[in-house]
């Protein structure tokens, strides 16, 4: 088994974003797969729960797992009945793309408690010419990430969508339709970030 601190991929990358946005009393993990990210939300969080409909990622979390602060569910975060307002911050990874994105977002901004944070790592669909030079860019990166530093680059076990079906200029069109005044960010490694504070009820 690799340990968890050699595992890498272009969205493992983006994890310190993630966990930057702490710390967090409750952190909700949508698509948590294998709970990689769980795991590393420990120390910045009281408890984290980690929601994914393909239940062996979710068998697969449990026996990684030890920490009594992670709670793992095997559900689907539109339908589950989470209680509104009750997470400090909802984080996802490369989950978005398979669901329909604006449903997505809203309910992640619903389970979100007013001032918590909303942060989704994201892959946009390419459009060729127009992104050729921006992905051969992330596969040079990615090359040479792979070449340059220790770890063990991680293929997960769950189920993939492929090809996104909104590209990145239509999915920053949508943040800023869904959750007015959110930061979009494209990154080097093909991936997007969007982060969200829920405005305090006045």
């Amino acid at each position: 088994m690799v340990p968890d601190a050699e595992r890498w991929n272009r969205n493992i990358q983006y994890h310190p974003l993630l966990l930057g946005l702490g710390p967090a009393d409750r952190v909700l993990d949508v698509g948590c797969g294998s709970g990689l990210l769980c795991r590393q939300m420990i120390p910045h969080a009281t408890r984290v729960i980690g929601i994914d409909v393909d239940r062996p990622s979710i068998d697969e979390a449990k026996r990684e797992t030890s920490d009594p602060a992670v709670e793992y569910i095997v559900g689907d975060v539109l339908t589950y009945p989470f209680e509104r307002e009750t997470f400090d911050l909802v984080v996802s990874v490369a989950v978005l793309h398979h669901m329909d994105a604006a449903t997505g977002l809203r309910r992640f901004a619903d389970l979100a408690k007013p001032g918590g944070t909303v942060g989704v790592v994201g892959i946009g669909r390419s459009v060729y010419p127009r992104d050729l030079v921006r992905d051969g860019l992330a596969g040079i990166a990615t090359f040479a990430h792979r070449r340059t530093r220790r770890s063990t680059f991680w293929h997960h076990s769950s189920p993939m969508v492929w090809p996104p079906p909104l590209t990145d200029h239509e999915m920053r069109r949508l943040v800023a339709e869904v959750m007015p005044g959110a930061e979009f960010r494209r990154h080097l490694h093909g991936r997007h970030s969007i982060v969200w504070t829920k405005p305090r009820s006045t």
